[in-house]
């Protein structure tokens, strides 16, 4: 129950800061690069930097939080509002903007309700903007003559109990709590909600703040995943490389959380780490400018000042071998059960998922605040779903904002207590790791079965269709019965004519069936000649097809009498199984003898097996 308060309370704090994490940043960048003792100073650009900390990021805050209460209008009051917080003390009023802000768009809200359907038509826009103007100079003074200076007093209260901590090296100690802190999933409520929060007016007394470093530190996380990567086996052994680029580089410290819940004892090695990496920036007196988010090695060397440089990198590697140490002191005297039965058992260990595939269009990965392990997550996911080529959007969100039309949403088990308000609206898959988690490669698996499934639906349906639309080589009406006698001549002419009125042959097909009887006669014997085409008439045949003519008086083929003309058009090598089959059909006398002069055209359909 705790933990849920803290985490609600932190993340309404989180949402009014990590919106505008970008501003902390890049006012961090200014700082770091251009004030007198930066990298390049310029006096210049260096006039940059008062105005972002005491007016554009106050205010940005405090209308995100009015926003996040009142919409809109709640933003544009809540800025006002900010204007009257900053004006009123010299010191930048971060903490004034996230009590205003909120506090604005939640009267403008109320405001906004009881007014409802009671303003007079056509005077809407008067009584919007009227409104927002009143209200928001109202609370502006408020601010000017009492938020403002109870902020100092707040401010000034907080900044002295963490120069008690400093003074007294009692920083060191905090490691046993935003260590632990971080793996139940509050590492954005204590950096964002509350360490961006206290750690300005450092930034602003002495230009820069060691307490940017305690939860960005990315060296504690790596030491217990590199020990997985030395002491492991199996599973876990053979995630953890990819874990470790993940943590250190990208900054996504959620990447690391599975390792120690899973082995709860190597909490230790994490605090450990921690308070020695403290210890380090303690001793170098060094800091960060701004807020490290993610907390990559990449973030804490961009907003470290040119004198801060080596005590952080080395602060964090300290923080990564003493972590390493400590963890594998646990996995030598075995307090830690993770070894090779256990993760075959693991892998044998049948995952199923209970989730329903019909129609889905969404899978949304959600995390606490929507950016890192969860944009981790999806992005993976993806990228493997990418070769299915599925009409399937993955995209991914905090838990507070998951998208109404989410068909499917995956978020950490840790994180249940805060979705169980959407438990009945979207169907939802728990995980242990955003990386490498059994129930994704399930989840894969049985996307992947669905697509092949319907794949191959589809392609039986094609060809079922294909099969539809094909004309048959030879039917009822590709036969005409008891013709009078002609000229062979006539009768190839007349058997090419109904070739291509079915649509099996092109025009010029006609003459080079002609061609093909001048050179040498079609007449093979038993009163039948197969008239076909030329070698090279085959490029006018569009489809396989047979036609037959009976002449019951016959026709002269050069001294001989043909009483069937069976036409041939044949596509690639085809006319080797219809030759095939008009020769097995000749085998019988009696029945060839009947064909001559029969009137029942499904007689020589059945004996021609074409």
């Amino acid at each position: 129950m705790l933990k849920e308060r803290l985490q609600t309370l932190g993340k309404f704090f989180s949402s009014m800061i990590i919106p505008n994490i970008g501003i902390f940043i890049a006012w961090g960048f200014a700082t770091a690069i251009f004030m007198p003792t930066g990298w390049y100073p310029n006096e210049r650009i260096a006039e940059l930097i008062d105005p972002i900390i005491k007016y554009l990021l106050p205010i940005l805050v405090g209308y995100t939080g009015g926003k996040v209460v009142g919409g809109l209008r709640g933003g544009v009051v809540a800025s006002i509002a900010t204007i009257g917080v900053i004006v009123g003390t010299d010191i930048p009023m971060l903490i004034g903007a996230m009590f205003i802000g909120p506090t604005s768009g939640y009267i403008i809200k109320r405001f906004d309700k009881r007014i409802k359907d009671k303003i007079p038509v056509g005077f809407e826009m008067l009584v919007n903007n009227f409104s927002i103007a009143i209200i928001g100079l109202i609370l502006a003074i408020i601010g000017l003559f009492i938020v403002g200076p109870f902020i100092v007093i707040v401010s000034h209260t907080i900044n002295e109990g963490a120069k008690f901590f400093l003074n007294k090296s009692l920083l060191p100690i905090l490691a046993v709590f935003i260590e632990p802190a971080k793996i139940l999933f509050l590492n954005n409520v204590i950096n964002h909600g509350i360490i961006d929060i206290i750690a300005l007016d450092q930034v602003n007394e002495i230009g820069e703040s060691i307490l940017y470093l305690l939860e960005a530190n990315p060296g504690p996380g790596l030491g217990v995943i590199l020990a997985y990567c030395v002491y492991s086996k199996g599973v876990m052994k053979e995630s953890a490389p990819s874990a470790a680029i993940i943590q250190f580089l990208g900054g996504i410290h959620e990447i690391y959380f599975p390792y120690i819940l899973i082995n709860p004892i190597l909490i230790v090695a994490s605090i450990v780490g921690s308070m020695a990496s403290i210890v380090v920036f303690l001793t170098f007196n060094s800091g960060l400018i701004a807020t490290a988010s993610p907390g990559s090695i990449f973030s804490i060397i961009m907003l470290s000042s040119k004198d801060d440089i080596i005590g952080n990198l080395l602060g964090v590697l300290v923080g990564v071998i003493v972590s390493f140490i400590v963890s594998s002191l646990f996995f030598k005297r075995e307090r830690v059960k993770i070894n090779e039965e256990y993760n075959k058992n693991e892998k044998i260990k049948e995952v199923d998922i209970d989730v329903n595939l019909e129609n889905i269009k969404k899978i949304v990965f959600a995390c606490d605040v929507g950016m890192g392990s969860s944009a981790m997550g999806a992005t993976r996911f993806r990228n493997k779903i990418k070769e299915l080529n599925l009409n399937i959007d993955v995209d991914n969100s905090s838990v507070e904002k998951i998208p109404d039309d989410a068909d499917i949403v995956i978020t950490h088990e840790g994180l249940l207590s805060s979705v169980k308000y959407r438990l009945n609206k979207h169907q939802f898959i728990f995980i242990e790791n955003f990386l490498d988690d059994k129930k994704l490669d399930k989840l894969y698996e049985k996307i992947y079965d669905k697509f092949k499934r319907e794949s191959k639906d589809i392609e039986i349906e094609r060809e079922n269709l294909k099969d539809k639309e094909k004309k048959p080589i030879l039917d009822e009406n590709n036969i005409i019965l008891g013709l009078e006698s002609e000229s062979k001549e006539e009768a190839i002419a007349r058997a090419g004519e109904l070739l291509f009125e079915k649509g099996y042959v092109n025009c010029e097909y006609i003459d080079s069936m002609i061609e093909r009887e001048n050179r040498i006669s079609t007449y093979i014997g038993m009163g039948i000649a197969i008239p076909h085409g030329t070698e090279g008439g085959k490029n006018e045949v569009k489809e396989s097809g047979v036609v037959i003519l009976q002449y019951p008086n016959g026709i002269n083929f050069q001294g001989q009498i043909a009483y069937l003309i069976i036409a041939v058009a044949a596509k690639g090598n085809d006319h080797l199984e219809i030759l095939s089959n008009i020769a097995s059909s000749l085998g019988n006398i009696e029945l060839l003898e009947s064909l001559k002069t029969t009137a029942d055209s499904q007689e020589i359909l059945r004996a021609f097996n074409i």
